[in-house]
């Protein structure tokens, strides 16, 4: 047996080197790869994970420390290979990667629940059917009760009392057992338990999918497939011809709370075997969840990023659903992209990687082999697209906008409209002495929030009183400007709104753990109604009922300095295209300052190929991701000059004669700080990912840098 654990500790010290070398004793020797154990480390006891055994180590005997005890759960040890796979990608450190693959609860103590279950044994069945049985009424329906299967004795409607007298007579069984906390599956949208026949174009996908599971061996796939042409049910019969043929399936979506339906749908196709994993659980949920997992329980785990870390053993299939979707980036330490890591994990478990989307990142297009879904499968055009000039207008809704509303209330119809800016106003500013409300932590301005009467940072979540005067110059003249959810949900609930035609809003202000749930359920109920929200309305949704899509300021991400701009435009006015018209006619108004703008006009005119040819060549020209690498280094300090001087710090350490290294350049102060950034572009990434790594390093064991915080964010968003 190995003599020695190798275990890194649990910190988020960024310049600790470990693993260290821990001595086994004779009450441990269960020890292994992915054990969780409590050590001393310093003038502390801190939770370590095993990532190695050695027969010696190069520490005498006599000055190795043992560890104090075994946690129950531990990691599955290709989830630690894995974790120290993400620590070198994203140039993190492994304790900080393990901090992503650990139990749920394992650090904080958490237990499995167990509770008192009563069951019917044979006799009490018996006794149940039989009248003349001597039995009082309650306790006869106590014992009907249980037919059906065992049941929590709360539940049973009789005291512990008159439980043991049944159990006494061999009635009844009551025991003490573990009981799984379940997350609720509540679907929004169209259910199909059965499975719907697969049109020429799914069953064609379909084959390619299966032959790839049938090989075992890794595969990356692109299923690019229009909007309502049945990329789930592909997902559903792949997940089923991996469990045919004894593997697991995790199924990754942006954001589980917004996107219940494929949650539904894998729960009624398979049962208790599908399991949800999510921040928005319950800590007990999410334990006995990852258990199940873990002991085979389930085998099909659904939910965002972090389920891609699912403890699910023989890994058949990956699926990536609305792989375009930036969500899938963490933004945490490490700032890992959870596409990439499905890449990774199914390369080492020989599994096959599906990703899908009506609008893929061009990255994926050039990368991963392409499945094409061209049609809806109903048979159904894509609704006609309409794009609306709004330079010389200065209401929030064109005159074709406020008609056709008005229109789909006539009609008792349901729209959805987006506007990717929440709350009420923009920013304050005071008429006599342009004073504008801004965040004391961070340089912007304050969105007023009017329902709430408050004035709130977007960035850090600073939160003051509405003004009512300016505080320099004491004028009540406080003007509002620009409009948000809030404000459009208002207007719009007071012209259109009542009766049976509901006006709901659905932004991150309503959204909660059951908050946009909640929203989309009821919108689904109403015979007619309208819905106004942010991005979180073009996530996913299947509405069959939704005749007109409306895209408000569709313009507004081009203005964003980042080179992914128009990608996300195109996206964004493609993916809410996609809701309208699923049931019938249905069609798309897209308001726009920008109505040439290229992004536009190809997602207004459907045409993904387009777009994503024009924007591949533009990047290969400009040597940008997928034709390029992109590191970028974020210091941030107290102050700016010390800021700078580690920004600075990086950049002459980064000695790469094929990178080219942009910066510093400053940033926007956030949460107090003051922050500089570095951008590294090369063409080689695991040389450039170590170059950077060890430049961080030494710059942040600098004297003249100590006080400065160092970000890594490879492939930033």
């Amino acid at each position: 047996m190995p003599a020695i654990a190798q275990v890194e500790p649990l910190t988020t010290a960024r310049a600790l080197r470990g693993p260290f070398d821990y001595r086994i004793p004779e009450g441990l020797r269960d020890v292994v790869v992915g054990s969780m154990l409590v050590v001393p480390f310093g003038r502390r006891d801190v939770v370590g994970v095993v990532v190695g055994l050695a027969e010696g180590s190069e520490i005498a005997d006599e000055r190795l420390l043992a560890p104090r005890r075994a946690l129950e759960l531990g990691v599955p040890p290709d989830l630690v290979e894995l974790a120290e796979w993400i620590s070198r990608q994203y140039c993190s450190t492994p304790a900080r990667a393990l901090g992503l693959v650990l139990p749920p609860g394992a650090t904080a103590g958490a237990r499995p629940l167990h509770r008192l279950v009563a069951e019917l044994t044979p006799a009490g069945r018996q006794a149940a059917s039989d009248r003349s049985a001597r039995l009082s009424d309650a306790q006869r329906d106590v014992l009907v009760g249980l037919i059906d299967g065992p049941l929590a004795a709360t539940a049973t409607g009789a005291d512990h009392a008159a439980l043991r007298r049944l159990d006494t007579r061999g009635l009844v069984c009551v025991s003490r057992r573990e009981v799984a906390r379940r997350p609720r599956h509540l679907a929004v949208g169209t259910r199909r338990p059965q499975a719907p026949p697969l049109s020429d174009d799914q069953a064609g996908v379909l084959a390619v999918v299966e032959r790839a599971l049938g090989a075992r061996r890794p595969a990356r796939l692109l299923l690019h497939g229009v909007t309502g042409s049945g990329k789930t049910e592909v997902y559903l019969r792949a997940a089923a011809t991996a469990l045919a043929a004894g593997r697991g399936a995790i199924v990754l979506v942006p954001e589980i709370a917004l996107t219940p339906q494929i949650v539904a749908r894998f729960a009624e196709r398979f049962g208790d075997t599908v399991a949800v994993l999510h921040s928005r659980l319950s800590g007990g949920e999410r334990h006995d969840e990852w258990r199940r997992l873990c002991r085979g329980e389930a085998r099909v785990c659904v939910g965002p990023r972090s389920a891609v870390f699912a403890p699910i053993g023989d890994l058949g299939l990956i699926v990536v659903d609305e792989e375009h979707d930036a969500s899938y980036k963490h933004e945490g330490d490490p700032r890992y992209d959870a596409r990439t890591v499905a890449e990774e994990r199914a390369r080492r478990a020989d599994a096959v990687l599906l990703c899908g989307s009506a609008t893929p990142r061009p990255e994926s297009v050039h990368r991963l082999q392409a499945l094409r879904l061209p049609q809806r499968v109903d048979g159904r055009e894509l609704p006609p697209v309409q794009i609306l000039d709004m330079r010389e207008h200065d209401h929030a809704l064109h005159r074709e906008t406020s008609a056709a509303l008005a229109e789909v209330r006539r009609r008792a119809g349901k729209a959805i409209i987006l506007l990717n800016r929440r709350g009420w106003s923009n920013f304050l500013s005071c008429r006599s002495c342009g004073r504008v409300w801004g965040c004391p932590q961070c340089d912007v301005s304050l969105v007023l929030h009017r329902a709430e009467g408050f004035v709130a940072c977007h960035h850090c979540g600073h939160r003051e009183a509405a003004p009512e005067r300016c505080t320099d110059c004491g004028s009540v003249s406080v003007a509002r400007h620009g409009a948000g959810t809030e404000r459009l949900e208002s207007e719009l609930a007071s012209t259109l709104g009542g009766g049976d035609f509901p006006v709901l809003r659905l932004d991150a202000d309503v959204a909660g753990r059951d908050g946009a749930r909640a929203v989309l359920r009821r919108f689904e109920a109403a015979p007619s109604g309208l819905l106004i929200g942010t991005q979180m309305v073009a996530k996913g949704h299947d509405f069959p009922d939704v005749s007109l899509a409306v895209v408000l300021d569709a313009d507004a991400t081009l203005r964003f300095p980042d080179f992914r701009a128009e990608e996300r435009t195109f996206a964004l006015v493609a993916q809410l295209a996609g809701r309208a018209g699923r049931g019938g006619d249905g069609h798309v108004l897209v308001q726009t300052m920008a109505p040439q703008a290229r992004a536009i006009v190809y997602a207004a005119g459907h045409d993904s190929d387009g777009f994503l040819a024009s924007e591949l060549q533009r990047r290969a020209a400009l040597r940008y991701p997928p034709f390029a690498e992109l590191i970028r280094v974020v210091c941030s300090a107290p102050e700016a000059d010390l800021a700078r001087r580690a920004a600075a710090a990086v950049v002459t350490r980064v000695q790469l004669p094929s990178a080219s290294v942009l910066g510093p350049a400053p940033l926007f102060r956030l949460r107090g700080r003051e922050r500089s950034q570095v951008v590294i572009k090369a063409t080689e990434r695991q040389e450039t990912v170590t170059a950077v790594g060890e430049a961080v390093a030494g710059a942040a064991s600098l004297p003249a840098c100590s006080g400065a915080h160092f970000s890594v964010d490879v492939d930033p968003q």
